[in-house]
């Protein structure tokens, strides 16, 4: 339990010294027609999210607490969480950007022993090369909707946060409680009233290592994959229905928006921190959903639903 502690309170002091850090070389987060927020702030929070993080994945290595391919899957995180912290600092092209999470995606799923199978109890793919295809995709979509999604205060901290502690509850496995921990230390000083942004070196990591406990847990039995995608619906519905949407209206996908469904109810007058809070409760939801609902083919079908009612009002609120 201490080492836990001592992680919390590193992850706490580490980004209260990025922040003043950023403010002191005015190394501030520019307003532009993709932000939700009015006023110039230090985005290097993720900085100091991640290397707790990693510091706490050694320390579980070192002690034998994790298994060695999930460690070394998750490990191969340091490279886009490098490569962001430069694009963060000086925008890197989209190819470089691309290239990094083709290396990650690739590296994550060499140490996981590639993608097995997808499917339900009932019907699965057993193909290698479809499966391992279709988990690359899967990883460079997490590690960018990840990013979309890190637009309001404490929206990215407190969804790693719900789905640390919902992994530990169906799965157990020390390496949530350090995620959760690693996030709270920086959640601190950006839900509500944000101190500083997390900025792509700490999104990026977190969409990987959703993708990456996704398809880990996915080797163990198919019906995990849904569990998390279930769980993470809120994040991955609202990406690619935003994403699906704005093709279908023939918009530039490269475009910077504010089409996502928490863009649209900050701007129907919600609060960050209501929002934030309203998510929590859908999550609660969500879990709900895979803890009680059985077969997973019918959790998953329910939350579908649920998650396009939830859309639909947002609708209702702000037009698309």
């Amino acid at each position: 339990m201490m080492i836990y502690i001592v992680l919390l309170l590193l992850s706490f002091t580490l980004t209260y010294y990025i922040k003043n850090y950023y403010i002191q070389h005015a190394l501030l987060d520019e307003i532009n027609e993709r932000s939700s927020h009015s006023v110039p702030t230090p985005h290097g929070g993720g900085i100091a999210l991640s290397l707790v993080w990693f510091i706490g994945l050694f320390y579980l290595n070192y002690i034998g607490e994790i298994e060695s391919s999930l460690f070394f899957a998750l490990l191969v995180g340091i490279i886009i969480s490098v490569v962001s912290f430069f694009d963060d600092l000086y925008d890197l092209s989209p190819k470089i950007r691309l290239i990094a999470q083709a290396v990650v995606a690739v590296g994550g799923l060499y140490f996981l022993g590639g993608f097995h199978s997808f499917g339900f109890d009932f019907f699965s793919i057993d193909n290698q090369l479809f499966a391992n295809v279709f988990a690359f995709f899967l990883i460079v979509w997490f590690i960018n909707l990840y990013n979309f999604l890190d637009g309001i205060n404490g929206y990215a901290g407190s969804e790693i946060v719900f789905l640390s502690l919902a992994g530990l509850l169906l799965f157990g496995g020390s390496h949530f409680i350090v995620l959760a921990v690693a996030t709270l230390g920086f959640l601190v000083w950006n839900y509500g009233n944000a101190k500083i942004f997390m900025g792509d070196v700490g999104s990026t990591l977190l969409g990987y290592n959703v993708a990456i406990f996704t398809l880990y847990y996915a080797n163990q039995d198919v019906n995990n994959f849904w569990i998390w995608i279930i769980l993470f619906g809120l994040f991955l519905f609202d990406a690619t229905f935003t994403l699906l949407r704005r093709k279908l209206n023939h918009e530039q996908l490269s475009q910077a928006h504010k089409k996502h469904a928490y863009q649209r109810l900050t701007q129907a007058g919600w609060s960050h921190a209501k929002v934030v809070n309203y998510s929590l409760v859908v999550n609660v939801l969500l879990f709900s959903l895979v803890y009680f609902v059985s077969p997973i083919w019918v959790a998953f079908l329910v939350a579908l639903m649920v998650l396009f009612v939830i859309i639909r009002f947002i609708d209702y609120k702000k037009a698309f």
